[in-house]
């Protein structure tokens, strides 16, 4: 089974299966899962807060890093594909146990390089939280 048919066995779940630890602490449940597009969710968790009870900036990075990342793997290439930058701009914040959604989308998929776009709403996506874009290097395994 391919990667990107893996991350599909968990539409609608945890994703439990990830490869990565960091992914499985952040414990998001696969909405959509296509090649070059996930949507992920996840449940602000108290200890992602910053000091003024919002979401922490750090965190919504980290959440844009690792989803970018596991959309690299949904394009079952046989290189690993590591990120060179992340640029990010945030627009509002959440609150611990609100629902946030991650979205991504492949804007340019070269022979050596990538650029994917994120973007994190409110769970209606009324509401955008911070988007930005990745540009990411295809490394030999």
């Amino acid at each position: 089974m391919d990667k990107l048919e893996i991350l599909k066995t968990f539409i609608g779940k945890e994703f439990s299966g990830s490869p990565s630890p960091f992914m499985r602490w952040l414990n998001p449940t696969v909405i959509s899962a296509e090649e070059g597009h996930l949507e992920f969710q996840y449940t602000v968790r108290q200890e992602w807060l910053n000091p003024m009870g919002n979401l922490h900036g750090g965190v919504t990075a980290a959440i844009f890093d690792d989803i970018i990342g596991a959309t690299m793997f949904s394009l079952n290439e046989n290189n690993f594909i590591v990120t060179v930058n992340n640029s990010i701009d945030y627009f509002s914040t959440a609150k611990e146990n609100e629902t946030i959604i991650a979205e991504t989308k492949i804007i340019k998929r070269g022979k050596q390089f990538v650029n994917a776009e994120c973007e994190i709403w409110n769970s209606d996506k009324t509401r955008l939280i911070a988007r930005g874009t990745s540009n990411l290097f295809k490394i030999n395994n």
